[in-house]
């Protein structure tokens, strides 16, 4: 693994050991859901690297479970979340 893969997982594992048990519940259901709203905030965490991104309609990428949405989590959470990626 290299340095850059190892850091990304590392932050990824970071974000994720951040959200409660009511935090995860609302990002696997939003991971179920069709889409997020255009405009929404949310983080992939496959690609750290594009920090916060927005949603355009329509959004299909959340299928694909690496997607934290802004609403899932609450303000606190989210506000860690943004200051790891920049970190």
């Amino acid at each position: 693994m290299m340095a850059v893969e190892r850091a990304q997982y590392v932050t990824r594992d970071t974000i994720l050991k951040m959200l409660s048990d009511e935090e995860n519940a609302k990002v696997s259901l939003a991971e179920s859901a069709a889409g997020l709203r255009d405009g929404e905030e949310y983080v992939d965490l496959e690609d750290l690297v594009a920090g916060v991104q927005l949603a355009k309609s329509p959004m299909t990428k959340i299928l694909n479970g690496h997607i934290v949405p802004r609403s899932a989590v609450h303000g606190e959470t989210w506000s860690k979340i943004v200051a790891q990626l920049t970190h």
